[in-house]
């Protein structure tokens, strides 16, 4: 069942507060173009409507590396668009984020750090979800490029203590920003639509791709033009 259209999530406050700190205006591909404030596409292209809440089980954090949230091609925003529960903060390389770990000490989650196995100490992975009873998982999402997102699982050891989740990588990203998708490294909500699916919420995984493909077709739409 589907709730309403949100106002505001996590991901936009976010980004909102980022974009107010920032001394310097974001350069980036596609930084020029007339854009929706909300979804970040070109504004002949915006899709806010589809931005409808899921009843889920699933929480979600995004963790993001300082200049990803600016970032038009973010796909972590989708996340937000579809998941409740689902929290975004800066990532610090020398201080741990006190609000993600006091959300990781509430009863009701159990934390997963989402990152590839092969790249992860082999005693932390896991390759399913496993849930003591009442728990409901809460997948860390470190979002950022790859190499980004690498040095942010390395250089935050107050992550350590948290199991590993890794999703199946026997395919390439469809992220079709990419010049050269690589096998195993994918578009953040395509990892989280993987994790809804381990999860058993199917509904919700078909409801993210879709999203993400849209959002890949319509991006692509724009820079034809």
């Amino acid at each position: 069942m589907s709730l309403q259209i949100p106002l505001v999530n996590r991901f936009l406050q976010l980004y909102a507060q980022r974009k107010a700190a920032a001394t310097t205006e974001f350069k980036g591909r596609g930084a020029r173009r007339a854009r929706c404030s909300r979804c970040q596409m070109p504004q002949q292209h915006c899709f806010c409507e589809q931005a409808i809440l899921q009843n889920s089980a699933c929480g979600f954090v995004l963790l993001m590396h300082n200049m990803e949230v600016l970032r038009p091609s973010n796909t972590g925003r989708f996340v937000a668009d579809l998941i409740p529960d689902t929290y975004a903060y800066i990532w610090s390389r020398t201080e741990p984020n006190t609000e993600l770990l006091a959300l990781c000490q509430q009863d009701q989650w159990q934390p997963y750090v989402v990152f590839p196995a092969a790249f992860s100490p082999s005693e932390r992975v896991k390759h399913k979800v496993e849930l003591a009873h009442g728990k409901k998982p809460l997948f860390i999402l470190l979002d950022g490029s790859w190499r980004e997102a690498r040095k942010m699982f390395h250089q935050s050891p107050w992550l350590d203590k948290f199991p590993v989740i890794s999703v199946a990588a026997d395919q390439a990203s469809q992220y079709g920003l990419r010049s050269r998708p690589i096998k195993g490294q994918w578009a953040t909500a395509e990892v989280a639509a993987q994790l809804l699916a381990m999860s058993g919420e199917t509904n919700n995984a078909l409801l993210l791709e879709q999203r993400f493909r849209q959002f890949t077709q319509q991006t692509l739409a724009g820079r034809s033009h």
